[in-house]
């Protein structure tokens, strides 16, 4: 089994860990509707790349059943 010669100071230790960062998710605006959505996903109102792909069905507001 490897076994470090020497201890690894913190320093050094830190060094070689500042490149691990979370990455902030990649956002883009709908051509259409200009609505912001995941990229390669498509937006809550169902569009993709300008097109709607799959119909939403709206509750009206002000009825009651």
């Amino acid at each position: 089994m490897a076994v470090p010669k020497k201890k690894v100071s913190r320093a050094r230790g830190r060094k070689r860990r500042t490149h691990w960062k979370a990455a902030r998710p990649t956002l883009d605006r709908d051509i259409l509707t200009g609505e912001t959505h995941l990229r390669h996903h498509i937006t809550p109102d169902g569009f993709y790349r300008g097109r709607q792909v799959i119909p939403v069905k709206r509750e009206e507001e002000g009825e009651e059943a």
